[in-house]
């Protein structure tokens, strides 16, 4: 049986995953090697992509500077999250504010180091990555629309760095980082307007308080009809394989979500909506491996 020191160690843990949201950090280690695998490096095996060491400390690098956002975002939003999420902040709070501090720069600096072994080009590149996660957290994320762009682009850069490493400038590519781009400030913005009580009391400029609610689902709507752009060119232009059953769900997916978004009024309407959009990307993710089905097993014993 567990001491009570032994349950308190373990709870302490779980809230250092919950603080770091482990589970998101392991989603974007196997999507930026399918990107890697299925459309940046098509022509190399699963075997030269997967051992690359180059590749691998990059991918590394990314989690550790993503675990540290996560990091000193929860360090500057707990007062605004005890108020929208209370038992995940409960949770995040039985590890102290100077732990979380000194994993924020112990994260980051090892990160830095990681990338040192690719190329300078690589600790700039982290480094400027750190630095606006870090701006973002502290200044851009309380005013609307910029902050809403910034959390997006900063979502997706862990993907740019594996673009640049590859130096794969295929058109399909801005296509397809073009919609995830669209779904995630959809995300952020849907965000917004469920932690609209936490926003207010801590003085957050988002859209839907600036603007108000009405404005922001215009604007979500708005980029729903953007969305359908790159669906379409991927769907009629570029050859996604299988992938193609994926864009049609998402079609279905995104006119669910619209007719939601005008009938919610709450934030658990809101919670659902977002639990869409999670859903359009983490399968996004995952379904990269139907680009190339048929030779999925000859990349894998190449």
């Amino acid at each position: 049986m567990l001491t009570r020191k032994n349950k308190l160690f373990f709870l302490k843990l779980l809230s250092l995953f919950s603080v770091v949201r482990g589970y998101n950090i392991l989603v974007i280690v196997l999507a930026q090697y399918f990107t890697s695998i299925f459309i940046l490096a098509p022509d190399k095996s699963v075997r030269e992509v997967f051992f690359d060491p180059n590749l691998f400390v990059i991918v590394l690098a990314s989690s550790g500077v993503i675990a540290a956002g996560y990091i000193i975002n929860n360090f500057y939003d707990r007062e605004k999250d005890l108020i929208n999420r209370p038992q995940k902040t409960m949770l995040d709070r039985l590890v102290s504010q100077r732990t979380k501090l000194t994993g924020y720069f112990v994260t980051n600096f090892l990160s830095v180091v990681f990338a040192s072994y690719v190329s300078f080009r690589a600790v700039v590149f982290f480094s400027l990555y750190i630095f606006g996660i870090w701006f973002y957290s502290h200044k851009l994320k309380k005013f609307p629309i910029i902050g809403n762009i910034t959390a997006a682009l900063l979502s997706i850069t862990p993907f740019f760095a594996v673009f640049i490493y590859y130096k794969n400038f295929d058109e399909v590519i801005f296509v397809h980082a073009t919609f995830l781009f669209l779904m995630l400030i959809m995300r952020e913005m849907i965000k917004d307007l469920g932690n609209l009580r936490g926003d207010l009391a801590q003085n957050y400029k988002t859209i839907p308080i600036v603007y108000g609610e009405k404005t922001s689902k215009t604007i979500i709507s708005i980029l729903i009809i953007a969305s359908l752009v790159p669906i379409y060119l991927l769907l009629f232009k570029y050859e996604v394989g299988y992938m193609y059953l994926y864009f049609y769900a998402c079609v279905f997916l995104l006119l669910l979500f619209l007719i939601g978004l005008y009938m919610s009024n709450g934030k658990i309407h809101y919670v659902w909506l977002h639990n869409i959009l999670k859903l359009i990307i983490l399968t996004g993710a995952f379904c990269i491996v139907l680009i190339d089905v048929n030779v999925i097993l000859d990349k894998v014993f190449r």
